[in-house]
């Protein structure tokens, strides 16, 4: 066994050390079970004390050589940021992308409703028309890199889509598509876009975490093929009611390396949690889909700009 070999090992023992401590510790903490229990809100401020506390207990462990991307768990999704980091894995299919000619200016939706331009994005490309608190100033060279993309659906983004819809031909836009072409590969082909952001929530209706899972992973691993990044995404629903499809699509990111935006955690400081009160449980508010289109920018600001200089 050599040393980092050691030092891992001994990490993970002490991970697992202090995890267990956490979860029975009822010294200025929440327990599991207690956190569960609350309002989302509270849940997040009782998991921001335990992630301080983790993170001062991280500090005292030995250093590794690596540090595994995303920095947290899957099960621990609720805590990772609004706005994700670069990881490893998107370098690389980033700069697999630009060597085969895709377009650092576009990116591409595949998503459903809550994912067209009259309720998300779509006002970008044209200024002057949305920011009453002036929160896209600082991201105006984000804005101007992809114009024309934000105020525009594509071919893989439309209403009653579900994490099949996009594998399938019959959704095909006959008057864009090829023969046999599904949604998806149709997009990816005429856009040839440097980003993909996969948000696929239409309400459950009986489907299963494993099947939304089954549908993701194909999805995942087509636009990587294609050397875009994919983007995922948490929702603000909860229409399962145990959060399934979040920490699936949580699960996913961590074992794909790739981005999560996390728009639950976003939606959390909002009205009723930005789900809108006069509808079914599923629909976001105006409120929400404002912040929703403000974090999709902050988020492809950072990575557009963590990437872009990659050759």
């Amino acid at each position: 066994m050599n040393k980092l070999q050691s030092k891992f090992i001994k990490t993970v023992f002490y991970l697992i050390l202090l995890i267990t401590a956490l979860i029975s510790c009822n010294n200025g903490l929440i327990s599991k079970t207690a956190v569960e229990t609350l309002p989302p809100a509270k849940q997040y401020m009782a998991a921001t004390q335990t992630q301080a506390v983790v993170a001062a207990t991280l500090a005292a462990l030995p250093t590794l050589t690596f540090t595994p991307t995303p920095q947290f768990i899957p099960e621990a999704w609720r805590f990772w940021p609004v706005i994700p980091e670069v990881t490893k894995k998107t370098k690389e299919i980033y700069k697999k992308g630009i060597g085969m000619g895709n377009n650092p200016h576009a990116f591409s939706k595949i998503g459903d409703y809550q994912n067209l331009r009259k309720a998300f994005l779509g006002f970008f490309d044209h200024p002057g028309s949305f920011d009453p608190l002036g929160r896209e100033k600082p991201f105006l060279d984000t804005i101007e890199n992809f114009k024309g993309y934000w105020d525009r659906d594509g071919e893989s983004a439309k209403s009653g889509f579900t994490a099949a819809s996009p594998l399938s031909p019959r959704w095909a836009n006959p008057d864009a598509c090829l023969p046999d072409e599904n949604p998806m590969e149709c997009e990816l082909r005429i856009a040839k876009p440097s980003f993909v952001l996969i948000s696929l929530e239409l309400p459950f209706n009986g489907r299963t975490a494993e099947l939304y899972e089954r549908y993701m992973r194909k999805i995942i691993e087509y636009v990587i093929s294609q050397g875009a990044v994919p983007i995922l995404s948490t929702k603000a629903d909860n229409m399962e009611r145990d959060h399934s499809i979040n920490l699936t699509t949580a699960k996913l990111a961590y074992e794909y390396d790739l981005p999560l935006w996390n728009f639950w955690l976003a939606a959390q400081s909002l009205a009723d949690y930005g789900i809108d009160p006069l509808r079914d449980g599923f629909h976001i508010s105006v409120q929400a889909r404002n912040e929703r289109s403000i974090t999709f920018l902050e988020t492809l600001d950072h990575l557009w700009k963590g990437l872009r200089d990659i050759k």
